[in-house]
């Protein structure tokens, strides 16, 4: 039997029939209406319970409902308990945005990376979080894509939802457009990369003194054709590996051919092609220095299908390079002390503890597994 108070039935047997389909079709008032809240449950759907809501189920006032939301005293064990059941049945949650806000801040940090895909991200963007939790703060990330201007949209909409701080891994060279929002209060730190056109905090790896020590490394195993991949020339990280691998040769006497080294987009098609065209000819170079991840898994599935043995040393460390024959050397960089360190700064600036930008630059390390080891062929 239907109660008596309905007053729709989103499928009456009276709708017409659509030929084509053979649906019923319900009229878009009956659409609307099936929306609706339901008036004798009293649930408000799209509307979260209020400290109203619960001091009105406890029989309280509201000033009540708010010392047992907050842990304040004051308040009698029988009345705590009652609500309590009260925020349970209603399902209530505390508006920590609007308890921040009175208290100046949002409790929430933005972090722009390049690609979210990128493993040498994930540690970072980890570390990032975990810094941030333990302020009691949320992380909001998102992906520049290393698009310049999908990164400047993306840290200005973090900026309008009123984060406390921003950490950026820049894609573009011109950071003016955040001038204002760090005079308004926005701590920011850049990391990885540099800020460009502007005075900030940034946090780096030793980008040329780790490519200077894997090139060198290769020359110290008798390498004197040593080819270099690395990503386009723009980036910060991508110039200064290029630059520690042409100090390493030039400290070394050997002059480097203009095919020796190849610049751009790190997509499998336009490395391989490089690399095939290093490893081909007369005088193909005996050994890879690759400058990202990426460029060296590329570079390691070229060598797997080439006939002689060829020295491969990369910077970053990627998962299972030490479980291939032979094991992938690689310098390391520190991604989630980058991302920590970087977090750090950002709450302290918050804290109002650093007032001063400065550049900190993180060690490298190299590791031998094998691929960077093997002497020339023939």
């Amino acid at each position: 039997m239907l109660d008596d108070t309905s007053s729709y039935k989103p499928m009456d047997h009276r709708s017409p029939m659509d030929n084509r389909t053979g649906h019923r079709i319900v009229p878009e008032t009956a659409r609307r209406a099936d929306l609706l809240p339901d008036r004798r449950s009293g649930t408000r759907y799209g509307n979260r319970p209020t400290m109203k809501d619960v001091a009105a189920r406890a029989g309280v006032g509201l000033k009540t409902v708010s010392r047992v939301v907050n842990g304040e005293p004051g308040v009698t064990a029988d009345t705590e308990r009652r609500v309590q059941e009260a925020i349970e049945a209603l399902g209530f949650r505390r508006n920590d945005s609007a308890r921040v806000l009175r208290k100046g801040r949002t409790a929430s940090i933005g972090l722009v990376l390049e690609d979210l895909a990128d493993p040498f991200y994930g540690p970072l963007s980890r570390a990032v979080e975990e810094v941030a939790r333990a302020h009691g703060a949320l992380l909001i990330n998102g992906s520049s894509a290393e698009d310049p201007d999908r990164e400047q949209e993306l840290a200005l909409a973090l900026c309008a939802r009123r984060v406390d701080g921003l950490v950026v891994i820049p894609a573009g060279d011109d950071h003016r457009y955040l001038e204002p929002e760090i005079k308004a209060g926005v701590a920011t730190v850049f990391v990885d990369r540099p800020a460009g056109r502007i005075d900030a905090d940034v946090v780096l790896s030793d980008n040329f003194g780790g490519a200077r020590d894997g090139v060198a490394h290769l020359i110290a195993h008798g390498h004197r054709r040593i080819g270099f991949i690395g990503d386009m020339p723009r980036i910060h990280t991508a110039a200064e590996r290029l630059r520690g691998y042409r100090t390493a040769m030039a400290d070394a006497g050997i002059p480097v051919e203009d095919s020796w080294t190849s610049l751009g987009v790190t997509d499998p098609q336009r490395v391989s092609r490089a690399a095939e065209e290093m490893l081909s000819g007369p005088e193909p170079v005996t050994a890879v220095f690759a400058g990202n991840n990426r460029v060296t898994v590329t570079v390691v599935r070229v060598l797997a299908e080439h006939r002689r043995p060829v020295a491969l040393v990369g910077f970053d460390d990627f998962e299972l390079a030490d479980l291939l024959q032979p094991g992938v050397t690689v310098v390391a960089q520190d991604a989630a002390q980058l991302g920590r360190t970087a977090a750090e700064r950002l709450f302290r600036q918050l804290d109002g503890i650093l007032v001063t930008p400065e550049r900190i630059e993180l060690p490298t390390r190299l590791i031998a597994r094998g691929s960077g080891e093997l002497p020339p062929a023939g």
